[in-house]
């Protein structure tokens, strides 16, 4: 009897199963025969999952941001200002606890801008977007709460990008360190312009 195999569960198997050799040497530092060795595969069974390895990038980015919205998820719903829920969307950018996901996001980012892929554009621009209305419908919540000016969601769309903004340039210029100050200073300031008074 022939064995079925759940080719999307093996496929999540093998990226997660190189999750740390990335981590640790970086997509373009590491080759298909280190992949397949560290998932316990033939290298011929990397190429039935995924073309390249850029691939195995965007497998891992798709599975953690999945981990990740279900816990910001659970997240947000303890906290009570829209202020608070604001920072919490933006720890993404610095918490210890998205540091392998960040790493995997900046391998992303650079794969992207250097060799996009429609499906890389794709789910980027889909991540983005869902994000983005969830961003909206906090300040929304917050405009009707009465915390905030109603002009708040005029600004919605640059203070959603700055965070990814501070994130790559801190990023390239080597002063990761500096992001949670610079997002909560400029958070701080936004919301002295949006709070109701």
């Amino acid at each position: 009897m022939a064995i079925i195999v759940d080719k999307e569960q093996k496929k999540r198997d093998i990226a997660l199963a190189c999750k740390d050799l990335i981590l640790t040497n970086g997509i373009n530092n590491i080759t298909v025969s280190q992949v397949a060795k560290t998932a316990g595969i033939g290298k011929g069974t990397v190429y039935e999952y995924f073309a390249n390895k850029d691939e195995i990038v965007f497998e891992l980015v798709n599975i953690l941001m999945l981990q990740h919205s279900q816990k910001l998820q659970k997240t947000l719903q303890t906290k009570e200002s829209t202020k608070e829920k604001i920072r919490e969307f933006s720890r993404f950018f610095y918490s210890d606890e998205e540091q392998e996901l960040r790493k995997l996001y900046r391998e992303f980012i650079s794969l992207s801008l250097v060799a996009p892929k429609s499906e890389m554009v794709e789910f980027h621009a889909k991540c983005t977007e869902s994000y983005f209305v969830w961003f909206c419908e906090i300040l929304q919540n917050g405009i009707e709460k009465d915390e905030l000016n109603k002009e708040a969601l005029l600004l919605a769309k640059g203070l959603f990008a700055i965070g990814d903004g501070i994130f790559v340039q801190n990023s390239v210029i080597g002063k990761e360190s500096d992001i949670q100050n610079d997002l909560d200073s400029f958070i701080d300031t936004l919301f002295d312009l949006m709070e109701r008074k």
